[in-house]
């Protein structure tokens, strides 16, 4: 073993180990937690969350200028490109953003604001039925999840926002969504998916979406990722966990 990585807690100057935590989280492609982080270490010689928030802190402030910043999102910390240079970087890939339609986005963001919610409830606050093929797609983007069901008659399922939603939108956690004063205006929701998404922008023909509910998240079922099963920490944290194509670009490894 290297010098290096057998070096003590107690001889590691805090410049270093916050270099050494940069080059970790520069090769991660996806979010550390202060475990995973402590994990790179000999147990021995692991470092005190307070000395990893120390050097994290180090990090950020170091990297004020740069085109690159230290986020922290709900699965923990990630380097990535700041959102301004996004579409330079988003260039190296052929693949064109995918868009989601706005009915996809409404529900996503009704979702949010009023988890544990029922497909029903959704309805009634959107006033058109929603399609089987948009919650299939937000569970197959790993930004939605079935939490249970409501005791109530015929026990409707229960659906929340996961991990991977934070965590794609760079959120800690659902307390730094925007405000909404009132969930029914749609008007107030688009602006709140607007401060979510900057790719979002309601369609003129609102009649138009609402008529193609079915046909438009047919589509982006198809063209949604598939993911692997959640975290098993999801069981355990309702509403606690995924990035649109546009959002900040984490650094290619």
């Amino acid at each position: 073993m290297s010098h290096a990585a057998d070096q003590s807690a107690e001889s590691r100057a805090p410049e270093e180990l916050a270099r050494i935590l940069e080059a970790v989280l520069l090769a991660s492609d996806q979010p550390l937690s202060f475990e995973r982080l402590q994990a790179v270490f000999d147990q021995e010689a692991a470092p005190s969350r307070s000395e990893l928030r120390a050097a994290l802190d180090l990090i950020a402030n170091q990297r004020q200028d740069s085109a690159i910043e230290l986020v922290e999102v709900a699965s923990g910390w990630r380097l990535q490109v700041r959102e301004r240079y996004a579409p330079w970087v988003a260039r190296l890939w052929r693949e064109k953003p995918q868009r989601y339609s706005r009915a996809l986005l409404e529900t996503l963001a009704i979702i949010c604001y009023r988890q544990p919610i029922t497909r029903g409830e959704i309805e009634e606050i959107r006033g058109v039925s929603l399609s089987a093929n948009i919650v299939r797609t937000l569970l197959e983007r790993g930004w939605v999840r079935e939490l249970g069901h409501r005791e109530v008659p015929g026990r409707p399922v229960l659906l929340g926002t996961t991990r991977q939603f934070l965590d794609d939108y760079n959120l800690k956690s659902l307390d730094q969504l925007p405000a909404l004063p009132e969930i029914k205006d749609l008007d107030a929701l688009h602006a709140a998916l607007a401060r979510l998404d900057p790719t979002f922008k309601p369609p003129a023909d609102d009649a138009a979406d609402e008529e193609g509910d079915a046909s438009a998240s047919t589509s982006e079922s198809a063209a949604a990722p598939a993911i692997a099963d959640a975290h098993p920490e999801d069981a355990e944290e309702p509403g606690a966990d995924a990035s649109p194509a546009d959002q900040p670009q984490r650094l290619p490894t």
